[in-house]
């Protein structure tokens, strides 16, 4: 997976992407991104689990990615990419711990008892959860499965960050589009243009499935 990656940058590139961003060159921004993908799908094979695949933690590993270039700055005595990497690795493990800690809270459909006639009872049946209400639920899951699917396979690295940012769809808070313009370091109008291209696509595979 890692070999569609662009190659990462030599140290001497990185010095010269490095001096761009402080002069606030937005592709500057966007070669660095781009050229430490690499290493987030390397960071992002440690932690494959039968519970999480690797591009899901790509795509949070990106976020991190996205933090590590924002903050950093040539007085930094670590290059870009060792302080990347701790970026990262930070990035997923919070992901990973977030996860965990949704795993721990008790199943609604979990035994905890049994009412007069011998009859098992849950919390489901304490909240008179209606059965219509499950099946809807259900019926989410799947189709959050779908479009986590398309993100993966349909939008490049910079279309699924734009996504994944604009409809907060890793646990965080939607961002309007001038934030994600400002923490990308591009215009408003280049992340409406990626935005609408990218939802095009999905609705295009989607369409197919």
């Amino acid at each position: 997976m890692s070999s569609s990656f662009p190659n990462p940058l030599t140290e001497e590139e990185e010095r010269y992407y490095v001096k761009r961003l402080e002069e606030n060159d937005p592709d500057a921004r966007l070669i660095l991104i781009e050229r430490n993908l690499r290493l987030v799908a390397h960071i992002s094979k440690k932690y494959v689990g039968p519970m999480v695949t690797q591009d899901d933690l790509i795509s949070i590993g990106t976020i991190g990615l996205i933090k590590a270039v924002n903050t950093y700055t040539s007085k930094k005595s670590a290059r870009l990419a060792t302080y990347a990497a701790k970026c990262i690795e930070n990035e997923i493990l919070m992901s990973i711990r977030a996860s965990k800690r949704i795993k721990q809270e008790v199943s609604l459909s979990l035994p905890i008892g049994t009412d007069k006639d011998g009859n098992e009872i849950s919390f489901i049946d304490i909240l008179g959860t209606d059965a219509d209400e499950i099946v809807d639920s259900i019926s989410l899951k799947i189709q959050v499965g779908k479009l986590h699917d398309a993100i993966n396979t349909a939008l490049t690295p910079r279309e699924k960050t734009v996504i994944i940012c604009r409809y907060g769809l890793e646990g965080g808070d939607p961002l309007p589009q001038r934030e994600i313009a400002e923490f990308l370091g591009i215009s408003r109008s280049y992340v409406s243009r990626i935005e609408k291209r990218a939802l095009e696509k999905l609705k295009d595979f989607l369409e197919e499935k």
